[in-house]
């Protein structure tokens, strides 16, 4: 194991000091303090590179290993901002960058590597996907259509910009180098990221405070009452009078079993025996007809 790798243990591992460090010294939105051309920047990273391979002191790592992540936060930054506006707030994409260069520089070892960039560039990269791989979806769908998604994304609007206009999926199918059907299938994914508030307002034609969950369609109770008229009307139409009448007092004039009884000169409990014979005998036909919009 590299000398200074236990230093880097014991520096960044207690408290974890120097992440906290670096965003508190550097979190807001504005560029970093400390922020230098990039030419100057790789001969710091060398410089500090050599001086890590030099030291025999543990403390003297350690401080080194903070002056090379600190050197790099606009690095970390400028790769974040890259992935701005895909649904995930820029802060939160810093902090995950950050962090990603903190542990780069935790795992980086002079003696094998030459530059530290080429090594913490990647790793950040991959830890910012990752984020939006296992930390963006509202709706996590397989990683295979995720990872299919994202290659499309990446060709989708260099594509509308030859075209002038959008790609079809067999367009960016041959883009992306992907079948017909994973393109298809990942463009269903659109939304899925980052669904739209149900408490958005639409647009104006709508009225001024209409949200998208106005325009949802709810329970049609309307329509349910009209499919079970129509059903029922032929067959209540062949009942006698009797049976006809107790259902109309019953049910339309919203008569209790006691006033139909009265109504028709019959006892409470008779007027139960018929409404439970005229209710099954309905049932029965409309399900001998496959449907039926009677409650058990």
């Amino acid at each position: 194991m590299p000398r200074h790798t236990a230093v880097i243990d014991s520096a960044l591992n207690s408290g974890t000091s120097q992440t906290n460090s670096l965003n508190n010294s550097h979190v807001s939105d504005q560029p970093a303090r400390h922020a230098q051309a990039p030419s100057n920047r790789s001969l710091r990273n060398q410089e500090l590179a050599d001086l890590l391979r030099s030291t025999t002191s543990a403390a003297e790592s350690a401080k080194l290993l903070n002056q090379l992540a600190e050197e790099n936060i606009p690095v970390a930054d400028a790769i974040a901002s890259r992935y701005a506006s895909r649904g995930i707030a820029i802060e939160d994409l810093r902090q995950v960058a950050r962090l990603a260069l903190v542990r780069a520089s935790r795992a980086f070892s002079p003696e094998r590597e030459q530059d530290f960039l080429a090594y913490a560039v990647p790793c950040i990269r991959g830890e910012l996907r990752r984020h939006f791989r296992d930390a963006g979806w509202m709706v996590r769908p397989p990683r295979r259509v995720q990872e299919a998604q994202y290659r499309i994304q990446s060709v989708r609007a260099e594509l509308v910009e030859q075209l002038g206009r959008e790609a079809t999926p067999q367009e960016l199918a041959v883009a992306a180098d992907l079948d017909d059907t994973t393109v298809i299938e990942a463009l269903t994914l659109d939304g899925c990221f980052h669904p739209e508030s149900l408490d958005r307002k639409v647009a104006a034609e709508w009225g001024g405070e209409a949200t998208i969950g106005d325009r949802l369609a709810g329970p049609e109770g309307d329509l349910e009452r009209c499919e079970a008229r129509v059903m029922l009307q032929p067959l209540i139409a062949g009942l006698p009078d009797r049976d006809a009448r107790v259902l109309q007092l019953r049910f339309i004039d919203g008569l209790t079993q006691r006033e139909v009884g009265e109504a028709i000169g019959v006892t409470q409990m008779q007027v139960s025996r018929i409404l439970s014979r005229v209710l099954r005998e309905l049932r029965t036909r409309l399900e001998g007809s496959g449907t039926s919009p009677l409650a058990a």
